[in-house]
């Protein structure tokens, strides 16, 4: 066979459906066989979308999600999308065409050294250094994809495609992961059978392994609530009893204030990453004196961010239901106290719906001010600005049965975290530790292209819309109907927090003034809604949804929000100013 013929062939044997990317000439011999091969390109606006997309596919579907672009240019557009799969753990492989060894190092068209480029970002990256190795190197960055759960890197020299091969199509293997080790398991049994306050923090571990029913099962014989680790909301089902909500960046206060109890704490599937445990609302919650069991599959993430007491390397699904086991066959002292904890749980969940329904705005001087200035102004069509606390309780309230949702990084998305609740698990996408702007339409288009059967729904801030809001041509070109809200508030809302906190409002390159986003919506051949009245939040919504499911349509939902914000991302990461020349001395 031909090296492209081997390269592909090895694609389908992984099961590739769908690829996305913009085709290019550096591996269009490949290109040109993807049709009869059952492959389907996705053509996208920018390869960093292209990037997103093959991340949300991945995250949705479990299996690899697949980005390919043309030499230089088109490869070095998705690094960002790489860097924000890494550290979303999605099995994304990049297929990266470079320029051809004939001519390698003569700074050609489009020539560069590409494999530098993702090196932080990717688990393996697989050089072909002949072409008669095309399958062999395609197929190990596509097994270490998924046994190392992120992305890796396929680097093809552009005339390796070409010419004539022998050689097998490799069979994949499915890595089965165990429950760790005895001395470990022992250990965790011992702390948890004296644990009188214990609780549970569900990770990303837990989806990627398909583990929420034995992570339910144990948080129901410990009687622990369950914390979500951060932007991983769809870790444990949000009408569960003992479902307490996330941690981390505008998470819940209840979530917070009972881990703050624990005695013992079972980290599954979560690495505890820094951003994700700080203190929030005030509250600095993380129990300093507790005894932490923590599982992961990467040994690697085993007490790098908090100390630990057990660390359990092992698949956080397999590793649950032995623990499940090993517990059901002892007395628990947490078994005396089940009934009081329950209650316990409740109230705290209580008292944060509570807080959230009567927080219907932010507090501070600064936000009071924009309330007040915002409320004299009107809107291009002539409506009110509303309270992001308050459209999003509303958009909450309209959220159809299993809707994924993606969001993007910025204030009015942060907040968002306390009222995003799924029932099932591949549901809800963020940017993760990354925290790159423009993730969440792309994302949210690959995840739908994985789902064409669910809703699915994007979330942006108007800052980080401009970055991606192109890739509308794409859901409507290639008929992946999808729903973006933009919450339209004319400022980059997370770093204009910290110049209100930290630089006496001296705002510098803050203020956004934009046209219609749904109007430019129409003009790319997609349907807009402008909301500017609080009660046809939810109507609009389900209409937008309803254009989705049973019209086919792509929908912007953009509401006009007063420039009011929440918390700065991290009071610990800037320090106040201080001045020494004398120039800059009233700069304080």
């Amino acid at each position: 066979m031909t090296p492209s013929e081997a390269f592909v062939e090895t694609m389908v044997s992984y099961g590739v459906k769908d690829m996305f990317g913009i085709m290019g000439s550096a591996f269009m011999d490949a290109m040109d066989i993807f049709a009869p091969a059952g492959i389907r390109l996705i053509p996208v606006v920018h390869e960093q979308g292209a990037a997103h997309m093959a991340d949300g596919y991945a995250r949705v579907s479990g299996k690899h999600g697949v980005v390919i672009g043309q030499n230089g240019p088109g490869i070095s557009n998705c690094v960002t999308g790489i860097a924000a799969a890494y550290w979303a753990h999605s099995p994304v492989v990049i297929v990266t065409p470079e320029a051809g060894t004939n001519t390698m190092g003569l700074g050609g068209f489009q020539e560069c050294n590409q494999l530098p480029m993702f090196q932080e970002f990717t688990k393996y990256q697989g050089h072909v250094t002949n072409p008669a190795r095309m399958a062999e190197y395609t197929s190990l960055c596509f097994e270490r994809a998924m046994t190392e759960m992120g992305p890796t890197q396929l680097n093809i020299p552009r005339d390796y495609f070409y010419g004539e091969v022998t050689c097998e199509i490799p069979t994949p293997r499915k890595l089965d992961r165990g429950h760790g080790g005895e001395k470990a398991l022992e250990e965790a049994l011992e702390l948890l059978s004296k644990a009188k306050f214990p609780v549970i923090i569900s990770g990303g571990g837990v989806v990627m392994s398909d583990a929420v029913e034995e992570c339910k099962a144990l948080a129901e014989r410990l009687g622990a609530p369950v914390v979500n680790s951060y932007q991983h909301n769809d870790s444990f089902p949000a009408s569960h009893p003992l479902w307490c909500g996330p941690l981390g960046y505008q998470g819940s206060k209840a979530g917070m204030k009972l881990i703050s109890q624990a005695d013992v704490v079972i980290a599954l599937g979560t690495r505890l990453g820094p951003f994700g445990t700080l203190p929030q609302y005030g509250i600095d919650y993380w129990p300093t004196n507790a005894k932490i069991i923590q599982i992961d599959a990467d040994h690697k993430m085993l007490g790098l961010v908090k100390k630990i007491s057990v660390g359990i390397c092992g698949d956080a699904k397999a590793v649950a239901k032995e623990l499940l086991a090993r517990v059901n066959a002892h007395e628990l002292a947490s078994d005396a106290t089940k009934d009081e904890r329950a209650a316990t749980i409740a109230a705290e969940k209580a008292t944060w719906e509570a807080e959230l329904d009567s927080w219907t705005h932010e507090t501070d001087p600064y936000s009071l001010d924009m309330i007040a200035e915002n409320a004299k102004e009107k809107t291009f069509t002539g409506g009110e600005y509303l309270h992001p606390r308050q459209v999003l309780r509303e958009l909450e309230k309209a959220m159809p049965d299993d809707v994924m949702v993606s969001t993007d990084i910025g204030n009015i998305n942060s907040v968002a975290h306390s009222y995003l609740r799924f029932e099932k698990p591949r549901s809800f996408f963020a940017p993760m530790s990354f925290g790159n702007c423009g993730y969440a339409l792309p994302t949210i288009i690959g995840a739908k292209t994985a789902a064409p059967e669910r809703p699915a729904v994007s979330y942006a801030g108007d800052g980080a819309w401009g970055m991606s809001m192109m890739e509308i041509m794409t859901a409507v070109r290639h008929e992946i109907p999808v729903t973006a809200v933009v919450f339209h508030n004319r400022q980059w809302g997370a770093e204009k927090k910290n110049q209100v906190e930290f630089y006496n409002r001296r705002f510098v390159a803050g203020e956004l003034d934009n046209a219609s986003f749904a109007d430019i919506a129409k003009a790319m051949g997609a349907e807009g809604i402008v909301v500017d009245r609080l009660e046809d939040v939810g109507p609009a919504f389900k209409r937008a949804i309803d254009m989705q499911m049973k019209e086919g349509k792509t929908c912007v939902l953009e509401i006009m929000c007063t420039r009011e914000l929440g918390d700065p991302f991290r009071r610990d990461a800037l320090k106040r100013p201080v001045r020494l020349l004398e120039k800059y001395k009233d700069y304080v």
